[in-house]
């Protein structure tokens, strides 16, 4: 255990902090409106208040300075004649900081991954995944790398009494307001190192550019608009890519209760897909997230809806997510992840024919179990496996076979107290 403790040590003298130099969590929050000034997920999507990231902050005169991220190291394995093995690394870090102003607050984000160094080959394997090109194909059974700036914002609020606040976001590389939040960094999903089956039905947009955001807060509820350029990022990942702000998107976000957040959003994607360049898409979202704590535990779970409408063709294709993970006593960590969702032809590959159509719902069951192994003043490890089972579709039968599955062993890096 001293061997752990060590190399946090080490950790954190890289990231130049220490646990007695005023570094603390983020407290959890009682109102939507302060909820939102906190903006601690991507974009200007939210989490429940009762809820707070790992997190490192500071105080540097009138600025508040916060950073917190995590890394996995993930050996991968998977059954059936489409699966591979394969050994990667996912991972993240934010950093913001924030100053008062005389009626409300300035934000600056910046969100950075090394995935395009430490996921070779331009993406890492999932069965039945499929979203965005590599080496000018279609990715099938694979998940692209994150970029290098995930994110690059500022965000100005400014307040309506003490109820409320009016807001703009602006990011060159950023996440206009359609889904819930980002796969990445929703608590639900802390230790699951695979993007959901329903990615680029959901949350895709997480990374999208020359984004601009408006909305307005009000007691329990908040209505966003959203401009921005609706094409997936390039295959080079270490680029920030530029476009027309040629899509838009709505979104309104409900907090009954400080345990709850549920959002609707939908938005007109132009040319999202580079194998589909003349396809235009209407995305529908809807979401519900919880988060509770007790004594000894606390519990996070989402449930997502996403569909995607090729705009003039007959083309619907939906997904389904459910997933949770607890926490008991800062020791251990459970998790799950249930899908059920519209796969399309593009997992055809070479034999697809030219317009894309559904051809069956998959089926995708995730467990897994982490135990924390050492932690020091800004950070933890945990070590960890996971499993994955599939449902094949009838179509993609000969393909996958019935029951393929996914196999995951997990280091997980994570800053923040």
């Amino acid at each position: 255990m001293k061997r752990w403790v060590w190399v946090m040590g080490l950790v954190c003298a890289a990231l130049g902090a220490r646990a007695q130099t005023g570094m603390s969590m983020a407290a959890p929050v009682t109102t939507l409106r302060e909820n939102v000034l906190r903006h601690e997920a991507s974009g200007t999507s939210l989490e429940p208040a009762s809820g707070a990231p790992p997190m490192l902050m500071r105080m540097s005169g009138q600025w508040m300075e916060m950073l917190h991220g995590q890394a996995e190291l993930v050996e991968q394995q998977q059954t059936g004649p489409r699966g591979h093995d394969k050994f990667f690394s996912v991972n993240w870090v934010m950093g913001m900081a924030q100053r008062p102003t005389a009626h409300g607050q300035w934000t600056f984000a910046s969100m950075l991954s090394l995935e395009p160094a430490t996921i070779t080959g331009r993406y890492y394997p999932e069965l039945f995944q499929q979203g965005e090109t590599a080496f000018g194909k279609p990715i099938v059974d694979g998940q692209h790398p994150h970029n290098l700036l995930m994110e690059l914002a500022v965000f100005y609020d400014e307040s309506l009494g003490g109820r409320g606040l009016a807001a703009i976001y602006a990011a060159p590389v950023g996440d206009p307001a359609l889904g819930p939040v980002a796969f990445p960094h929703r608590a639900s999903a802390e230790s699951d190192p695979l993007a959901p089956l329903a990615h680029h039905l959901q949350d895709s947009t997480h990374i999208a550019n020359d984004v601009v955001t408006g909305g307005v807060t009000w007691r329990s509820a908040r209505i966003e608009a959203s401009g921005f350029h609706g094409r997936e990022p390039g295959e080079n990942r270490w680029t920030i890519d530029q476009g027309a702000v040629d899509s838009w998107s709505a979104r309104l976000t409900v907090a009954p209760a400080r345990d709850w957040i549920a959002q609707y959003s939908a938005g007109h994607l132009h040319s999202p897909e580079a194998p589909h360049p003349q396809e235009d898409v209407l995305r529908q979202t809807a979401s519900a997230a919880m988060h509770h704590s007790w004594a000894a535990a606390e519990l996070d779970a989402t449930a997502v809806w996403g569909r995607n409408h090729t705009i003039g063709t007959g083309v619907k294709a939906n997904g389904y997510l459910l997933e949770a993970e607890a926490r008991l006593r800062q020791r251990h960590s459970i998790w799950t992840r249930l899908e059920n969702d519209d796969r399309t032809t593009d997992l055809l590959g070479a034999e697809a024919p030219p317009e894309e159509t559904v051809v069956g719902r998959v089926q995708a069951y995730t467990g897994g179990y982490a135990h924390r192994i050492g932690s020091g003043g800004c950070g933890s490890l945990e070590l960890g496996a996971q499993a994955t089972f599939y449902g094949t579709p009838v179509r993609l039968l000969p393909l996958y076979g019935s029951h393929p599955a996914g196999v995951a062993a997990l280091l997980h890096l994570r800053i923040g107290r």
